[in-house]
Formats: structure tokens, C-alpha cells, sequence
């Protein structure tokens, strides 16, 4: 294992093998730190944080005994954001309309008027 921190950063994803301790990231190969839509583009529920939270165990849960590499920490990251477009297709999630800037990263809001 590597002594410096590994991540994945996707648009709304960011993984560390890292623990938060008093705001600051602190290398640890043993634990994975997820950072959700830290932009805040959507709007989130706490049941849509816990279905995340979930995929995002069973995605980790998958890599069970094999390395801990940039690509399964990418992998892992493309998984969620598909996780994340599921959500907002299926009306979960909701776009933040006080975003800093609202650009519908996940393409235009599904509503009956556009359908």
C-alpha cells in the first residue's frame, strides 16, 4: 500500500483512502472517506443520502480483498454517479436551484411538462 492518499474525483464523487480528523483528510489505507456532491447541485433527503451511503458500502463490499488501486477507486466512483442519475430520473433527487451554477450536469429535470 502507498503512503500517500489515493481519490477518485468525479462531478459529484469524491473518494479518499483517508479519515476525517478536525476537518483535515489523514491517510489511511484501511478506511475510505466519501465526499457526496460537494458542490451542492442537488438537493438532498436524507433517505437519498442513506441509498447512496448503501451502494457505496456494497460497491466496497465488492472490492473485498483485492488492491485498493486508482482504478477500483474510479470504478467505484462511475458506479455512484450512475447511482446519483438514477436517482434524479427517478425524481429522488432534485437540482439545487440556489446552486452556484446550475448547468444540469445530469441533463434537464424530468418533468411532465418535458415528457
Amino acid at each position: 500500500m502507498t503512503d500517500s492518499i489515493l481519490k477518485c474525483t468525479t462531478r459529484h464523487i469524491r473518494i479518499f483512502t483517508a479519515r476525517c480528523e478536525n476537518n483535515d483528510l489523514v491517510q489511511d489505507s484501511e478506511h475510505l472517506t466519501l465526499d457526496l456532491d460537494p458542490d451542492n447541485e442537488f438537493i438532498w433527503e436524507e433517505l437519498v443520502i442513506g441509498k447512496v451511503h448503501k451502494r457505496f458500502s456494497e460497491l466496497v463490499d465488492s472490492y473485498s480483498g483485492k488492491d485498493l488501486s486508482d482504478y477500483n477507486l474510479r470504478k467505484i466512483g462511475s458506479d455512484l454517479e450512475g447511482t446519483i442519475r438514477q436517482l434524479l430520473q427517478a425524481g429522488e433527487l432534485k437540482y439545487n436551484p440556489d446552486c452556484r451554477v446550475l448547468n444540469y450536469s445530469m441533463g434537464l429535470p424530468r418533468t411532465k411538462d418535458l415528457l
